[in-house]
């Protein structure tokens, strides 16, 4: 099913990129390392980051910005070191097929963007790798000389926020949003998949393939991003299902 290439790719990162950790995806929110790094931090942070998420979904937040101070907070409470978020970066893996996807995009003049709630550090271990046009990060972290907390920026860049810096790349590129594509995983990328003219649920939650142009269902262990690239080519995918 050939398509055009649309000019502006953007991402979700954790699930669209990086491997998903499925064991711990509950329903609730698209797993990410928010959870993997409380759960790091012993099983009692991680019942009270798994809390934050119940009162998120109970819209008890005034925005995400709300929920991840409340979530740094618990991190700070359990005694989050520099350590920890340097080894939650290494320990995070590509999907297969990733790079052959960036250079195929590469060689065809694609803009790349990373939209990601999740953490400064991860992004910048993706952005650098796969050299990622454009990145926004939701928590940025930095550490003290002893290796703990001293500061944290935070930026809206999920759910609904996620939107505003897709459309601040959109107007300063002057494409139209027609000719842009995204692609994620979770329900809280349904925001972005309606921006675009075309949007890719890859191996998603129900209610993101609801609202996107393809879905991508492929066997966990067996994910590879070449299933993208194949919508935009002449070989048959079957893993591929046209919402449209």
């Amino acid at each position: 099913m050939k398509q055009n290439i649309p000019k502006i790719w953007f991402f979700d990162m954790e699930g669209t990129l990086l491997k998903k950790e499925y064991s711990l995806d509950n329903g609730k929110v698209a797993p990410s390392a928010w959870t993997v790094l409380a759960k790091r931090l012993g099983e009692e942070c991680y019942k009270e980051e798994e809390e934050t998420k119940d009162r998120w979904l109970r819209g008890e937040y005034k925005g995400y910005l709300d929920w991840m101070a409340d979530t740094v907070n618990i991190h700070k409470k359990y005694g989050l070191q520099e350590k920890h978020l340097v080894q939650l970066t290494e320990d995070a893996e590509f999907y297969e097929g990733v790079y052959e996807l960036f250079d195929w995009l590469k060689k065809n003049n694609a803009v790349t963007v990373l939209i990601t709630g999740g953490f400064k550090a991860l992004a910048d271990k993706v952005q650098r790798a796969l050299k990622i046009d454009h990145a926004f990060s939701g928590c940025e972290y930095f550490f003290d000389k002893t290796g703990f907390v001293e500061l944290v920026n935070l930026l809206p860049s999920d759910n609904h926020g996620k939107s505003s810096f897709m459309k601040q790349i959109i107007h300063e590129h002057g494409v139209d949003s027609s000719d842009c594509i995204f692609i994620g995983d979770g329900m809280n990328d349904r925001f972005l998949a309606r921006e675009v003219g075309t949007s890719i649920a890859f191996n998603a939650q129900p209610e993101l393939k609801e609202v996107t142009t393809f879905s991508i269902d492929q066997k966990e262990g067996r994910e590879n991003l070449i299933g993208i690239i194949d919508l935009f080519s002449d070989r048959p995918n079957e893993t591929v299902t046209n919402f449209v």
